[in-house]
């Protein structure tokens, strides 16, 4: 540890020699550091309405750095690029109290910036049915045109995922009525109603495997083995293009539409909840956007006060 710490150019000088040298950081990350680090103390300069000494930069308050975070999100920086700025910044922290014994306590109280995630992808409830009914249209053998609508019937109309579907067993389907037990993520089972429209389904692809066991795999490929997701997702992503269907088009998003178009129906988180067999309402919660989000859209349409 040095003296008196130098002024701002000279810290900011410093840190960059560091970083070449202590920490042979390429040129382009020493680069990125340097453009973040002066961003950082050009902000808290006008912040603080005074040129930023090591003193300062030790008592900075947390709502000073969440301040710079929050310009730096007004210009247009998105949470993975906010992200890494505060990382330069918490290494400029480990340079100060390394080489000149500046440490900022408050530094450690602010959370890294995430991105918000992305609301489910649900299809429409005519393009969601149009999977269902038509998926068959992509294979030639009856057989394998039977087993695309009961696995696709089966995501939509109990919310699997699509590895839940997969690892049942012809022995897991009730012969009438009734539910189906599903294991989840972690091996935790949930119990879902099996609705006759989906039974049927499974019952007509099951036509065209005469004696198969209990304990064989529900779905099977075209080597007779357990049907791989990689051959359900290309099947839906063919059709999805035969179709004209948006990308979005996939197996999982089977998954979101059974939740979301069961919430636009009055169905309550809770119960929505039980039947994906999320751990937490947090996640469940995510399709009330949808929902709000599908009104959203309807009214910014229909509305005559949306376009003025």
């Amino acid at each position: 540890m040095t003296g008196t710490p130098p002024p701002q150019a000279g810290l900011l000088q410093g840190f960059a020699l560091w970083l070449a040298g202590e920490r042979r950081a390429a040129s382009s990350t020493c680069e990125t550091y340097q453009r973040d680090i002066a961003g950082f103390l050009g902000f808290m300069t006008g912040h603080i309405g005074a040129e930023i000494t090591a003193d300062i930069l030790a008592g900075l308050r947390v709502a000073d750095i969440r301040a710079w975070l929050a310009r730096e999100s007004q210009g247009g920086a998105g949470a993975a690029t906010r992200a890494k700025k505060l990382s330069a910044v918490k290494t400029f922290y480990r340079y100060l109290q390394k080489r000149h014994g500046v440490d900022c306590p408050s530094l450690a109280l602010v959370g890294r910036p995430r991105a918000k995630r992305p609301l489910p992808r649900a299809l429409s409830a005519i393009d969601a049915k149009r999977v269902v009914s038509e998926i068959g249209d992509v294979a030639e053998a009856a057989a394998q045109q039977a087993r695309d609508i009961a696995l696709m019937a089966l995501l939509y109309g109990a919310g699997l995922r699509i590895n839940e579907a997969l690892s049942l067993n012809i022995g897991d389907i009730p012969a009438q009525g009734g539910v189906l037990r599903v294991t989840g993520k972690g091996s935790k089972q949930r119990i879902v109603p099996l609705l006759d429209a989906v039974r049927r389904t499974i019952k007509a692809a099951l036509l065209h495997r005469p004696g198969a066991g209990a304990d064989a795999p529900l779905f099977i490929g075209a080597r007779g083995k357990r049907l791989n997701a990689g051959v359900a997702q290309k099947t839906l992503r063919d059709f999805r293009r035969l179709a004209g269907l948006p990308e979005s088009a996939t197996p999982h998003a089977l998954r979101h539409s059974f939740a979301t178009h069961l919430l636009a129906g009055g169905a309550d988180l809770r119960s929505i909840q039980e039947l994906l067999g999320h751990a937490s309402l947090s996640t469940t919660q995510r399709y009330t956007d949808v929902d709000s989000a599908a009104l959203m859209a309807v009214w910014a349409k229909a509305h005559p006060r949306a376009r003025s």
